[in-house]
């Protein structure tokens, strides 16, 4: 129960000045890269002529070294200075950019995609960290859902304007010029960013397998891989399908467009239900909701259920991931952050690497309806799992708030 006097005591400041810098370098880091996308499945198959199942392959390559680096990210984060770890991955995550400019074989836009994934994987898991540091605990659960709605937006704007960018100059150097200066500008507020002094953890450097991927959350991780795998397939395959089934070519960019309102709109309303602490409610209504949105698309080939359902896909993955990100920091010690942030963005990896594997392999051999309907049977499992299962077993494994 709650004192009166709890009740009255003034709340700390949820925006100050270093989580908004975190916050903007989070968007940067995600508009940066997913500026590209929804339209390297049209470039590998206009500039070099690759068909789906190779360009499957070529992108997810950056997923495979995306998932080699995140649990030691995780490690480093926790273990050295976490300033220093999120400038020298922010600035490496920038030079890459240069790759795709100069990419002019398959080949080398395979490897070039592949390396980018190693400071991607590192930067996220620096920066989420980071934001944890810079938030006052009695915001946190609240605060984490904001910081997620940062990277969901740019996940959402990003596509868009890619798409709109590319209808306009008909130039994909264009885009990977505008790719970099805007992975600059994150890495330039990157090194703006103060963080509170943090104690040292005496035997933190020890060696365990805890340190590198948060076992505790294994049912957890599970989950939210099936919900990547889902994510996967609709943000890598979306603009193809729009192109060659509805005959549509400047829907994607309404599509995502009504993805990132769905998302903006689910955050504003689920970060009061995380500060209240109904995580696990926030959670079950996003699983359900996505899974509506994943079925439609699926079921209904049409230009009206193609924009609906980016809009319960939206709704729901806007309280659903924020909600599991909280899930996995409550069973994690204040000396795991960076372990737990890693191991849901591991998690998440491992699902939507598949889900682009998986998606190319469908489209190419079975056809669109196909790997849809395969996407939306697994939001359903994971959405059962959730229902079922991860409920239960977060409420039994976390932690006190002391620890949180």
């Amino acid at each position: 129960m709650v004192s009166k006097a709890e009740n009255k005591a003034p709340k700390e400041k949820l925006w100050n000045a270093e989580y908004i810098k975190v916050m903007l370098c989070n968007f940067l880091l995600f508009f940066a890269f997913y500026l590209l996308t929804p339209l390297l499945p049209i470039y590998l198959d206009t500039q070099f002529g690759a068909d789906k199942d190779m360009i499957g392959l070529v992108l997810s390559g950056y997923v495979i070294a995306t998932l080699l680096v995140r649990p030691f990210s995780g490690f480093i984060v926790d273990t050295f200075e976490r300033k220093k770890v999120l400038t020298i991955c922010f600035f490496s995550f920038f030079v890459v950019f240069f790759g795709y400019v100069g990419a002019g074989t398959l080949l080398m836009f395979a490897i070039v995609r592949t390396v980018h994934g190693l400071p991607f994987g590192a930067t996220t898991v620096a920066n989420s960290t980071v934001a944890i540091d810079v938030l006052p605990s009695s915001r946190r659960n609240e605060g984490i859902g904001f910081y997620g709605l940062s990277n969901n937006l740019a996940m959402a704007f990003a596509p868009s304007a890619g798409i709109w960018i590319y209808s306009v100059t008909d130039n994909f150097q264009v885009l990977f010029w505008i790719s970099l200066i805007l992975a600059f500008a994150g890495y330039f507020f990157s090194t703006r960013v103060k963080l509170p002094v943090r104690p040292k953890v005496e035997g933190r450097r020890k060696m365990s397998w805890d340190h590198f991927f948060l076992t505790r959350a294994w049912l957890m991780a599970v989950n939210i891989c099936l919900f990547g795998l889902c994510w996967g397939v609709m943000a890598n395959y979306v603009a193809l399908y729009g192109r060659d089934v509805l005959q549509i070519t400047d829907g994607t960019g309404i599509f995502f467009l009504l993805l990132s309102a769905g998302l903006f709109t689910s955050r504003l309303f689920g970060s009061k239900m995380l500060r209240k602490g109904k995580i696990t409610q926030s959670g079950s209504f996003g699983v359900i909701c996505s899974t509506a949105g994943y079925t439609l698309f699926a079921l209904v080939p049409q230009q009206w259920s193609f924009y609906l359902s980016a809009i319960l896909i939206g709704l729901g993955n806007g309280r659903m991931y924020p909600a599991m990100l909280t899930m996995f920091i409550g069973v994690a010690r204040h000396d795991q952050r960076g372990t737990a942030n890693s191991s849901i963005l591991i998690s998440w990896d491992l699902g939507m690497g598949f889900g682009i594997l998986l998606g190319g392999v469908l489209t190419e051999f079975v056809g669109y309806s196909a790997a849809f309907w395969f996407t939306a049977a697994c939001q359903a499992a994971g959405a059962v799992l959730f229902l079922l299962a991860t409920r239960r077993f977060y409420l039994g494994r976390r932690l006190d708030k002391s620890n949180f």
